[in-house]
């Protein structure tokens, strides 16, 4: 019974990667949650870029300290859907349960250079939401968010950027406050 269970969520996985099912198996798999994170896990070495996409949206709701390493090696997948799931997926903290998101030590490296050198805009502002989540205790994720805001070619990346530097709506909401 459970390798027929296995089969069930591998043969959802590979569905990411058809338009016309992906929906259907993306429900599929986060109904299964626990259950089918290793064909999720296995998903995201497919060779469709569709299917590693879904499997890091939905490492964004389900993702375990297990597959935390998988999910931080996807921001240098050679497709940019993929990378911009995966910083989503790092950087989101509204979609996750009770599990932890990774700290600084695992995860501002590839932000801070996706940030600087990635070639697609979208990913960059991606990269910038999960710098950004370190802007009040680290020097380098401020320093790369306001390099970010003077200078990116994208003009949506300079604001996302300006929004976690001072002055800018999420850094002055998420200031750490003095205790009493």
């Amino acid at each position: 019974m459970l390798g027929f269970v296995s089969t069930e969520n591998d043969a959802l996985v590979s569905c990411l990667g058809d338009p016309h099912r992906a929906a259907a198996a993306y429900r599929g798999l986060l109904r299964r949650g626990a259950g089918a994170l290793g064909a999720i896990r296995a998903g995201l070495h497919d060779e469709d870029p569709a299917v590693r996409e879904g499997c890091c949206r939905l490492l964004d709701h389900l993702v375990d300290t297990d597959s935390m390493d998988q999910l931080i090696a996807m921001a240098d997948d050679p497709d940019p859907r993929v990378r911009i799931a995966a910083f989503h997926a790092l950087a989101c903290d509204r979609c996750k349960g009770d599990t932890c998101a990774p700290g600084a030590d695992r995860v501002l490296a590839p932000a801070l250079q996706h940030l600087a050198a990635d070639p697609d805009p979208h990913v960059r502002a991606m990269a910038a939401e999960l710098v950004g989540k370190f802007v009040h205790a680290d020097t380098d994720a401020l320093a790369a968010l306001e390099a970010s805001h003077a200078g990116d070619p994208s003009p949506s990346v300079r604001k996302k950027a300006g929004w976690f530097t001072p002055g800018g709506a999420i850094y002055e909401r998420t200031v750490p406050r003095a205790i009493r």
